[in-house]
């Protein structure tokens, strides 16, 4: 191939075209803008071969190389650990500029300040772009330019800094579609990438059932969830759109999207929540950690039916209804007593909308451990939140069809368990 002066886009968390902020700015270069996605091995290695979420960043990126197909482009896909993809990369085109869009993440971080230095280095501008929220980093903090850690000063704050910059922009990228790269590269198999697809699927998203979700949200068995979260994980629709919307159709709604941004920013400026307690105070609690228990827990086998008809949604699906998350989290916490980190591991492999924010950030609030988080004697009764938001088990048989063959006695009392829970979060919480 002729050493044409190229830009690339490097796609990650934003796989969509439209209201793309870097790939806008990427489209007004003066140079023939690449579109890439690295597979990248650090990130897939302990993945298995047919995880759901690399099967629907598959799909995602068919979509697009189809849409650049319609303009005379394609998308260049690559595989392997960054760093090398890049040098590769530079080898084989007279790159000028790269753009993407920021990562609040640890890794995420890391790496992209790894591959900046090596752009610039050879003298090739890197650009990045807020793409993924509304406010990042220190845009939304207190009045002595302190990060916030409890959520709805947090709120008011990103409320208040949110209206004073409407109208929000759109970013009409395209407008710039002509300034593809005007090449046909070869769009690999999901087979030669070193995956198969899974028969585990990411839903559509569907807003029309936002309109009531203050009245409908903690009830699982209605299923009157967006399913947006897997989407804004993986970018393919715009924070920017989803928050014009929810402005002005259901304010608890725009809570939730702002409390997203309140665990990322979190993660941003407390790095130490991806394995440590965000609350240092709670670091001598003694957690049973018992994996017998863990695995009954696991299977959804601990008895009680709400917990257990969350894990099995969890494991054949890859989703589970947020308020029988917050059951399950403290089930495995406060009834078992099984550290915080055991759970989000495992979620982080079974949820189709893993992000590390929120993950981290919820499991810690479940536990007791985190920023803003629920107080360590709150202990949710797993048959009263049954009675309360599945009065007529209709959730409940869904995903245990013997319940009502005799279920399983629960593997522990509720009592009991609570009170060892309270007890042993006292003696180990310093003071």
């Amino acid at each position: 191939m002729s050493k044409t002066k190229v830009s690339f886009f490097w796609f990650r968390r934003d796989l969509r075209l439209d209201d793309n902020v870097g790939l806008f700015h990427a489209l007004r270069s003066i140079y023939p803008v690449i579109p890439i996605f690295i597979y990248d091995d650090v990130i897939l290695e302990n993945l298995p071969k047919d995880d759901a979420r690399v099967t629907f960043i598959y799909e995602s990126l068919t979509e697009i190389n189809a849409e650049l197909d319609a303009v005379g482009s394609s998308l260049l896909i690559k595989k392997g650990e960054t760093k090398i993809v890049w040098e590769s990369l530079l080898q084989e085109f007279d790159v000028q500029e790269v753009f993407w869009n920021k990562d609040y993440e640890p890794f995420g971080i890391a790496r992209d300040l790894a591959i900046a230095t090596k752009l610039k280095a050879k003298n090739i501008s890197c650009h990045s772009f807020k793409d993924q929220v509304i406010f990042e980093e220190n845009e939304v903090t207190k009045a002595d330019g302190l990060p916030y850690t409890v959520y709805t000063p947090f709120k008011n704050k990103w409320l208040v800094k949110h209206k004073s910059c409407l109208p929000i922009i759109e970013y009409t990228t395209e407008d710039y579609f002509f300034n593809f790269f005007k090449y046909f590269f070869t769009f690999p198999s999901i087979e030669e990438i070193g995956f198969e697809k899974s028969t585990i699927k990411v839903n559509a998203h569907n807003l029309s059932q936002i309109k009531t979700y203050q009245d409908t949200r903690d009830f699982p068995a209605l299923d009157t969830t967006s399913y947006l979260s897997p989407h804004l994980r993986f970018g393919t629709v715009s924070i920017r759109k989803l928050v014009v919307w929810a402005s002005k159709t259901n304010a608890v709604f725009l809570s939730e999207l702002i409390w997203r941004e309140f665990f990322m920013q979190i993660l941003f400026h407390f790095p130490k929540v991806v394995t440590h307690n965000f609350k240092s105070s709670y670091d001598g609690i003694q957690w049973r950690n018992n994996e017998a228990d863990f695995e009954r827990w696991c299977s959804g086998n601990t008895g009680y039916p709400m917990v257990d008809a969350g894990m099995r949604e969890l494991n054949a699906t890859g989703y589970m209804h947020n308020r029988v998350r917050m059951v399950v989290a403290s089930f495995l916490c406060k009834h078992l007593l099984i550290s915080w980190q055991w759970g989000e591991a495992y979620f982080a492999q079974k949820l189709l909308d893993f992000d590390l924010s929120a993950n981290v950030g919820n499991w810690q609030w479940a536990a007791g451990t985190g920023c803003d988080a629920a107080p360590y004697f709150r202990v949710f009764n797993p048959e009263i939140q049954m009675k309360k938001f599945d009065e007529k088990g209709i959730y409940i048989r869904k995903w245990i069809p013997e319940f009502d063959l005799g279920y399983a006695a629960p593997m522990v009392e509720h009592a009991f368990a609570r009170d060892r829970a309270i007890a042993t979060y006292k003696a180990g919480i310093v003071k």
